[in-house]
C-alpha cells in the first residue's frame, strides 16, 4: 500500500473512532439517557475534535510510523498528541461559550472523550501489531534462525525478521553469555543456553540458520563463536561490526555471509593518521603497480589523505583504467595521471620521474606467481630486481623523501625463487639506503586475503565448480592478512621511516591451508569431504610447508605501533654486492646466450646463501672469492642473533 492511500485510510479509521469514542463519552456521562438539549452539541464537540485530532496527529507524524512495529513509543506519541486536542478544544469551546453561553459542554466530556479516544485509536495500532505476531508466524518457506546475542542488535534483527513477511528466515531463539539473561524472553523468544550450547540448540530447534548479531564484540570473540557455529549443519550469517552501520541502524539488509576475514579474529588497523598526512598530503605520490590487488588498495587509501597528485603507474592497461575510474569517481578532486610503463624500462621511468618529479614512492610492482616464476627465472629476476633497481635508482637521482617497497614472508630463508628475487631486492634498498638522503625502506608480510595469486579465490571457484578444492598439503601453514588491513599498515610505516628499515607487520597466528579450505566449503553451504573433496596435490616446486617474517640474522625492536615490527638491519659490502649484481645481470641479459635455469638459479643461492636451492653448479674462483666476501657480513650477524632475540623479547614486553 501506497503512502497516499494509507495515510486516507489510517484517517478514517481515526474518525470512526473519534466519533464514536465522542458518542460512547456521552452516553456513559448521562446513564445512555442524553438529553435532547445536549445532544444537539454533540456534532459540534466531534467535528471540533475531528479536526484538531487529525492536525496534531499529521504533525506529530503518525500516519508515518511503521505500526506493525508498534511500541511503547507510539503510545506515548498518540498520549500527546490527543492531549494537545483536549487542551485546544478546551480552550476553543471556552473562548466560544462567552459569546454563546448555551453552547454547553460538560466537563467530564473533556476526561471521558481522551480516555476513549486514546483507547480506541491506540487499540487499534496494536491490534494490527498483536494480529501479526500472533497469525503471521513461522511458515513452511521460512528458514528457523538462532540468533547469537540477545542485546539491542539481536532485539531489533529478531523483531525485523519476526515482521517482515517475505524474509526468508524466522527467529526462533536466542543464544546470549550473559548468565542473567538466561532462561529469560526477548521479543516473545527464548534464551536457551551461552555460546556452549549451540550445537545442541542447533539439533533441538532444527535450526538453519545461526545469526552473530554482536556488532560491538572484539573481532576475537566472534571469531570463537563461528568457529563453534562451524561445527554445526546450520548456515552463518553475522551483523556488520557497528563502525560499519550506517547512523547505528540495524535490519536484516545488513545481515551478510560470515567472510574467510572474519575468521582470522584480528581487531582492525589503528592508524596514526596525522603520521600519514605529514608525509602525504600536498605530496606528488608515485605507486607502481596500481593495478594490482595491493597497488589499487594503497590508491584508495592515500587518496583521501589529500595527495597533491596521484600517479598510477602499471604495465596492464586494462587493471590501471579500472582502479582510475573508480578513484575519478570517489575522488573528483583529486589530481590522478595514469602512466602505462614497464618498470623494467629504464629510460621510460627516468622519463616519468622527471616528468612528475614524485616526493613519495609505493612500490608495489612484482612478479609473485611463485610457481610460474619457478619456471621462469630470469623474468622473476628482470622484474623483480632490476625493475625494482631502476625505481630505487629514480627515487634516488630525482629526490624522492620516501621510498617503501612491498616485499613479502617468502623473502626469508627463501626456497623458492620468487622469495630470493624479492629478498635481494629488500637488499638493493637497504643499499640504496646508506648513500642516499631519500628514506628508502621495506615493508614485508604475507599472504594477502584475496589478492591476485592467494588461494581464496582459487578455492571459491573449485568450490562453485563443485570441487574438489586442492591443496598441497595437509600441514601447509601460512600467515595471512586482509588487503585493507595491510595497506594501512604499509603507509603508516612509512610514516616512521627513518632509512634502511625492514618494517615486519605482525600477522598474528599462521592458519592451515587445509584449514581454510574447509572453513570456505563450510561457508559456501557445503560438507567438506562429503559434497566437496578435498584433494592433496603435493607440494609445488618452491614452496615450503611454513612461512617465516625474520631470517637468523634479524632480529626485531618495536615501534610506537603495537602491529609493526623493524627488522634489524645488516651490514653487506656494497662493492660485492654490486658485483654480484652486474654478474646476475649480464646472466639474464645475455642475448647471444639466454641463461639456464640452473644457471640463474645458482647465482641468486650465492647471493642470498639462505636459499634452499640444492643444484648449484660449480663457480669460477674469483666469484667463489668475492661470494665468501659477500657472505662474510651474514656470517658476522649471525654472531648477533643472540642478542636480537632478547631485544624482540623485550620490544614485545615478555
Amino acid at each position: 500500500m501506497d503512502y497516499r492511500r494509507r495515510v486516507v485510510l489510517l484517517s478514517l479509521i481515526d474518525i470512526g473512532i473519534i466519533a464514536i469514542a465522542i458518542n460512547l463519552a456521552y452516553l456513559l456521562r448521562f446513564d445512555f439517557q442524553v438529553n435532547s438539549k445536549i445532544f444537539v452539541f454533540i456534532p459540534y464537540v466531534i467535528l471540533m475534535h475531528l479536526s484538531i485530532i487529525l492536525i496534531a496527529f499529521k504533525r506529530a507524524k503518525l500516519y508515518k510510523r511503521v505500526w506493525q512495529y508498534a511500541s511503547v513509543g507510539e503510545l506515548i506519541a498518540i498520549i500527546k498528541a490527543v492531549t494537545t486536542s483536549e487542551i485546544i478544544f478546551f480552550i476553543f469551546h471556552y473562548i466560544v461559550q462567552k459569546f454563546n453561553p448555551e453552547f454547553l459542554v460538560p466537563r467530564s466530556i473533556y476526561l471521558l472523550s481522551w480516555t476513549l479516544i486514546i483507547l480506541g485509536i491506540g487499540g487499534s495500532r496494536f491490534a494490527w501489531r498483536i494480529f501479526r505476531d500472533n497469525y503471521l508466524k513461522i511458515q513452511p518457506y521460512h528458514k528457523r534462525a538462532l540468533i547469537v546475542g540477545a542485546g539491542d542488535a539481536g532485539a531489533l534483527i529478531a523483531k525485523e525478521l519476526k515482521h517482515t513477511a517475505d524474509s526468508e528466515f524466522y527467529p526462533v531463539a536466542f543464544i546470549d553469555d550473559d548468565p542473567t539473561k538466561q532462561s529469560l524472553e526477548v521479543m516473545g523468544l527464548p534464551i536457551v543456553g551461552n555460546r556452549k550450547d549451540i550445537s545442541l540448540v542447533v539439533k533441538e530447534y532444527n535450526i538453519d540458520e545461526i545469526i552473530i548479531a554482536m556488532p560491538s564484540a572484539p573481532k576475537s570473540e566472534v571469531a570463537e563463536i563461528i568457529n563453534i557455529c562451524k561445527s554445526t549443519t546450520a548456515n552463518i550469517k553475522i551483523l556488520p561490526r557497528v563502525s560499519d552501520l550506517v547512523n547505528g541502524k540495524v535490519s536484516i539488509n545488513t545481515i551478510r555471509e560470515v567472510n574467510v576475514e572474519d575468521l582470522l579474529g584480528r581487531e582492525p588497523v589503528k592508524i596514526d593518521l596525522r603520521g600519514i598526512a605529514d608525509y602525504v598530503k600536498g605530496q606528488i605520490v608515485l605507486v607502481t603497480g596500481a593495478g594490482g590487488s595491493i597497488g589499487s588498495e594503497l590508491c584508495r587509501q592515500i587518496a583521501p589523505f589529500d595527495p597533491k597528485q596521484l600517479l598510477l603507474l602499471g604495465h596492464g592497461e586494462n587493471s590501471i583504467y579500472e582502479i582510475e575510474l573508480e578513484l575519478r569517481k570517489d575522488y573528483p578532486d583529486l589530481r590522478i595521471e595514469t602512466v602505462i610503463a614497464d618498470i623494467q624500462d629504464r629510460n621510460r621511468l627516468r622519463y616519468v620521474f622527471d616528468t612528475y618529479k614524485p616526493n613519495v614512492v609505493f612500490h608495489a610492482a612484482a612478479h609473485k606467481h611463485v610457481p610460474l616464476m619457478e619456471r621462469n627465472p630470469s623474468e622473476a629476476v628482470k622484474n623483480n630486481i632490476f625493475g625494482t633497481k631502476n625505481v630505487v635508482d629514480c627515487a634516488h637521482e630525482y629526490g624522492a623523501s620516501h621510498f617503501v617497497m612491498i616485499s613479502t614472508d617468502k623473502a626469508v630463508n627463501p626456497t623458492s625463487v620468487m622469495g630470493t628475487t624479492k629478498r635481494i631486492a629488500e637488499m638493493i634498498v637497504q643499499d640504496k639506503n646508506q648513500i642516499s638522503e631519500t628514506k628508502f625502506v621495506t615493508v614485508r608480510f604475507g599472504n594477502v586475503l584475496g589478492s591476485r595469486g592467494s588461494v581464496i579465490p582459487i578455492f571459491k571457484q573449485q568450490i562453485k565448480q563443485g570441487g574438489p578444492v586442492t591443496v598441497t598439503h595437509p600441514e601447509m601453514v601460512r600467515y595471512f592478512m586482509t588487503i585493507p588491513e595491510a595497506v594501512q599498515l604499509v603507509i603508516q610505516a612509512g610514516a616512521f621511516a627513518q632509512g634502511g628499515e625492514i618494517f615486519i607487520l605482525d600477522m598474528g597466528k599462521p592458519v592451515k591451508i587445509a584449514d581454510l579450505a574447509r572453513d570456505l566449503i563450510r561457508l559456501s553451504g557445503f560438507e567438506p569431504d562429503k559434497d566437496i573433496e578435498i584433494f592433496y596435490t603435493g607440494i609445488r616446486p618452491g614452496e615450503k610447508l611454513y612461512e617465516e617474517i625474520l631470517t637468523d640474522e634479524e632480529g626485531t625492536k618495536a615501534t610506537k605501533h603495537d602491529r609493526i615490527f623493524i627488522g634489524k638491519q645488516l651490514t653487506i659490502s656494497r662493492d660485492d654486492f654490486h658485483f654480484m649484481l652486474r654478474k646476475l645481470e649480464k646472466l639474464v641479459y645475455n642475448d647471444d646466450y639466454p641463461a639456464d635455469n640452473d644457471e640463474i638459479k645458482g647465482l641468486l643461492k650465492q647471493i642470498v646463501p639462505s636459499y634452499k636451492y640444492d643444484n648449484q653448479k660449480n663457480i669460477s674462483t674469483d666469484e667463489s672469492k668475492h661470494t665468501e666476501t659477500f657472505n662474510l657480513a651474514g656470517e658476522l650477524a649471525k654472531q648477533e642473533m643472540k642478542l636480537a632475540k632478547i631485544e624482540l623479547a623485550s620490544a614485545k614486553g615478555e
